[in-house]
């Protein structure tokens, strides 16, 4: 490079730290420490150790001559039936209204919605309403 480029780029960062400050010609490591160096190494090895967990979970085990992710053997029912209606449910919402009220979204807006009190006494539905 010629001494004229050096005094361009000289030129070029004096004026981008005149317009946007010091720290935007700064290297990064010019704030970079032991402390700093420790705590990205710590943070290294958390996120490989969830990786690793990740795909330990991923294990297959063999069964009737087939392979399967153990997470498939271990997992309980997906649908969940509601206790109003017996109808199951299929939405995550479903599955929050069966957890709050013991029962599904629609019967949730049907039968619960504005009475929320009459409901958390014990009244239900009967069987001919649904």
């Amino acid at each position: 490079m010629k001494a004229k480029d050096f005094d361009k780029i000289a030129k070029i960062e004096q004026a981008i730290a005149k317009k946007y400050g010091k720290e935007a010609v700064q290297t990064p490591q010019s704030k970079w420490d032991d402390k700093k160096e420790q705590k990205y190494l710590e943070q290294i090895k958390q996120l490989s150790k969830k990786d690793l967990d990740f795909f330990d979970n991923d294990r297959k085990i063999k069964e009737d001559g087939f392979l399967i992710t153990e997470k498939l053997l271990n997992r309980e029912g997906v649908f969940t039936a509601c206790p109003v209606c017996d109808k199951a449910s299929r939405t995550a919402k479903d599955d929050i209204y069966i957890n709050k009220f013991e029962c599904c979204f629609g019967c949730y807006v049907r039968w619960v919605e504005g009475r929320e009190d009459r409901w958390k006494k014990g009244w239900r539905p009967n069987g001919n309403s649904t």
